[in-house]
């Protein structure tokens, strides 16, 4: 299941994340997105989802939710 279908205010541990470009899969590890850490989406929006990874919140893109699988 891909992160745009989970439900709001459910942890969930990435299983994996899906990207051929290595820099965004860099500036994904660094802000703490990677295989076996949790994930929580606070919000769904049209153009995406605001998640919480450890102790910051982001707001990602359709396409990259796709990207994220848990």
């Amino acid at each position: 299941m891909s992160l745009r279908e989970a439900h709001e205010g459910t942890e969930y541990i990435i299983r994996a994340v899906n990207t051929s470009d290595e820099e965004l899969n860099s500036f994904l590890f660094s802000l703490g997105c990677y295989s076996g850490e949790p994930i929580t989406v606070i919000s769904h929006m049209k153009g995406g989802c605001v998640v919480s990874i450890k102790d910051g919140r982001y707001n990602i893109d359709n396409s990259l939710a796709e990207a994220i699988l848990i």
